[in-house]
């Protein structure tokens, strides 16, 4: 059973719960969002498994999680990259945000997320059971396509692909 840390507007700790209650109740908690460019300036993108219990079969950024409690950023940004990408590496913290909206299933995403953003110029190697398909995009491709189809992303991919904050980072 994993447990999210939930947390106040300022990102202040205020407890633990169960990562699908706090998900079905829409309470805030905190979640990391990493974006990994390659040496083009092409952001690499995972396709979610269907089997996740939301959001499955939709584009996305390259990693996205919660971190334990008792776990900082930089270890959770790490162990997720190498559970879901088999990318060994620490990204960078960009900015955080926070952002509520209802998903698939009857579920609500309440997160203040941390974006990361890395660089990595290989082939990663994808856990099926946490994506089924990956792809380096350039940016103003993924622009067109996301608005051709916005269907195709989650919800909070789209927030921070429009996010100013992300237009001043360097990669």
């Amino acid at each position: 059973m994993e447990e999210v840390i939930l947390v106040d507007e300022r990102d202040n700790a205020i407890g633990t719960m169960e990562k699908l209650d706090a998900h079905k109740k829409g309470l805030l908690h905190r979640a990391f969002s990493i974006l990994l460019f390659n040496s083009k300036g092409e952001i690499l993108l995972q396709k979610r498994s269907v089997k996740k219990y939301h959001s499955g079969g939709l584009w996305t950024n390259t990693c996205c999680s919660h971190p334990l409690p008792g776990e900082s950023m930089e270890q959770a940004t790490r162990r997720k990259l190498i559970q879901e990408m088999g990318i060994d590496l620490t990204p960078e913290f960009a900015y955080k945000f926070i952002y509520k909206i209802e998903l698939d299933h009857g579920l609500t995403e309440h997160e203040c997320d941390h974006v990361f953003i890395g660089t990595f110029n290989g082939t990663p190697s994808i856990n099926i059971d946490e994506v089924e398909l990956w792809k380096y995009i350039d940016r103003a491709s993924l622009k067109k396509e996301m608005e051709k189809h916005p269907e195709q992303f989650t919800h909070w991919f789209k927030l921070i692909m429009n996010h100013p904050q992300l237009s001043s980072v360097e990669v």
